[in-house]
């Protein structure tokens, strides 16, 4: 179905939209949490008729610029005032605004922010129609999404019980992070793909090589039975980017350099990449991410499914797309993995390495907004 085809000309305006910040604890090392907390920020968007919608905002400071204040401050004070009295279902004209009130610089201006906001406004147009998002979009989704363990250490000792860890939660198929030192990346490829031969192995670089490194890992981490290469070096080394397409050792998916259509279809045409590892709370949300993997499918280019380290709301986006487009591989969505607690009335249950996609009106679940108010500080 069409973006345009979703907006319901009658639907009921946006009266009030509401901030709430909150804190994960976070359980286990992960490179990307210097405190043991997850920062996120639960939004709430109520309609003239009392239709009431809920998204959630994820800024990590040391993977992005967007923090848990800055991106506070920019839903509050600028991207919800413009959408008050604006139809909640009228995605594309509601990124125009926000588009407006903090504008692009190189790319999409705070996208974690205005994720939280695009994701309500998918809850609000599910529940007025009556459908799940994959039902809104017109599409059959899988029931359940496969994930994959994420394998981030300090030593290598670490890796045999960190992924028997995950074997006993059901998980057959692993990440791994790896930069900037290609020896201990060798051996923890090597690890890994010995204690798993026939797992689904996924390297993410989070941009980390320097070129010259980048080109002599690849090839060996391709030997050593890494199937793809996430984000080798900074999204803005274009020129290292292509030498590195050009070698062809290995799939070239890109993450933090894509956050918007158009940045793909450039990088696309420059021949940087072979696909995308997707984030909705990359991307400002859902309405740019379903373009962004439609351009995907037409032209026969991967996707794959990843997240921030994405709770409950954002996971649930998350589920909703990996599971309308059919998603062919295991999705890093490790919230489950790293985060303790839920602010949902019934968390998201892991079965046998897999999470059930949501089917209940928009986003498909349920907020317990008591426990958000109570937990809720800036």
């Amino acid at each position: 179905m069409s973006m345009a085809s979703l907006l319901a000309k009658d639907a009921p305006p946006v009266r009030k939209i509401e901030v709430l910040p909150i804190r994960y604890p976070v359980s286990g090392f992960f490179k990307f949490f210097a405190k043991p907390e997850r920062p996120a920020i639960f939004v709430k968007i109520t309609c003239e008729d009392g239709t009431v919608g809920w998204g959630q905002s994820v800024p990590v400071q040391t993977w992005s610029y967007e923090t848990l204040e800055s991106a506070t401050s920019a839903l509050r004070d600028y991207l919800a005032p413009v959408l008050i009295g604006k139809n909640p279902t009228d995605f594309e004209g509601a990124h125009a605004l926000m588009n407006k009130a903090i504008s692009p610089s190189y790319s999409t201006g705070m996208p974690i922010a205005k994720a939280g906001i695009d994701l309500a406004l998918h809850d609000i147009a599910g529940k007025l129609a009556g459908k799940s998002l994959p039902e809104l979009w017109g599409r059959k989704p899988l029931e359940k999404i496969v994930l994959s363990w994420t394998v981030n250490v300090k030593t290598i000792a670490e890796v045999a019980p960190l992924m028997e860890q995950g074997r006993k939660l059901g998980y057959k198929h692993f990440n791994i992070k790896v930069a900037p030192d290609p020896k201990f990346d060798y051996e923890l490829a090597r690890t890994v793909r010995r204690l798993a031969p026939d797992c689904f192995l996924w390297a993410d670089a989070n941009g980390g090589y320097a070129l010259t490194d980048a080109l002599t890992v690849l090839p060996q981490l391709r030997d050593l039975g890494v199937n793809v290469m996430e984000q080798p070096l900074p999204p803005n080394r274009l020129s290292g980017l292509a030498a590195i397409k050009r070698q062809g050792a290995l799939p070239i998916l890109f993450d933090e350099g894509v956050v918007s259509v158009v940045d793909l279809e450039e990088f696309h045409k420059l021949d940087l990449l072979d696909g995308v590892a997707m984030k909705p709370a990359r991307t400002a949300g859902l309405f740019d991410a379903r373009r962004q993997v439609e351009y995907l499918e037409r032209n026969t280019m991967m996707f794959l499914g990843s997240g921030l380290t994405d709770p409950d709301v954002s996971l649930a986006a998350s589920l909703a797309l990996y599971g309308a487009y059919r998603l062919k591989f295991p999705a890093a969505l490790n919230g489950l993995q790293f985060l303790t607690g839920s602010w949902l009335k019934k968390p998201f249950v892991l079965e046998d390495g897999a999470l059930r996609v949501p089917t209940g009106p928009g986003l498909g679940v349920e907020v317990d907004e008591e426990k958000v108010r109570r937990d809720s500080r800036d």
